[in-house]
């Protein structure tokens, strides 16, 4: 097998790992846990809950998205997966659900919002994993640029940085 497909196909194979149409079976993380997901699934894989390491995000749906945000004077390209598909991973199967901060802080969005815009969970910005002091490790991130019509209340509301659960009711 030539040298360049190996890792083509290396990636393609862990992508379909990790795809709700690959099976029921999410994988067990085996890294510091992210983000876990409750309630409403269908795809556990600790307990009842779904748990996602930063290698598991890294293989869903990987995204790019430069935007400017209300928060930082600069624009930014951010790395992640789309929320959509990290919530498909996982077999969510309500119609919104609730996204919870390091702080408590809590948002609901709308899972057709999710359909509409390509909103990722940032992970990265300007090439760096996103920290603690730089909303990270997990901000959901709208594409603001590309829609003008997200620079409103109730959408800097939903984006919540620092993320760390999600629950489906």
């Amino acid at each position: 097998m030539s040298r360049r497909i190996l890792p083509l196909l290396i990636v393609l194979l862990s992508l379909l790992w990790l795809s709700p149409a690959a099976g029921d079976e999410l994988p067990t993380p085996t890294g510091e846990v992210l983000l876990t997901i409750s309630g409403d699934i269908a795809r556990p894989n600790v307990g009842d809950e779904a748990r996602f390491d930063r290698e598991m995000l890294k293989a869903i749906a990987p995204t790019e998205v430069q935007t400017r945000t209300p928060w930082h004077a600069d624009d930014g390209r951010y790395e992640g997966p789309l929320l959509r598909e990290v919530l498909a991973a996982a077999g969510v199967r309500s119609e919104q659900v609730w996204v919870r901060a390091l702080n408590d802080y809590e948002a609901e969005i709308p899972l057709a919002e999710l359909e509409e815009y390509d909103v990722i969970l940032a992970m990265r910005r300007n090439g760096s994993p996103m920290q603690i002091r730089e909303f990270g490790p997990l901000f959901v991130l709208y594409p603001f640029d590309d829609h003008p019509e997200l620079l409103n209340e109730t959408v800097r509301f939903r984006s919540v940085w620092h993320v760390v659960h999600i629950h489906a009711p």
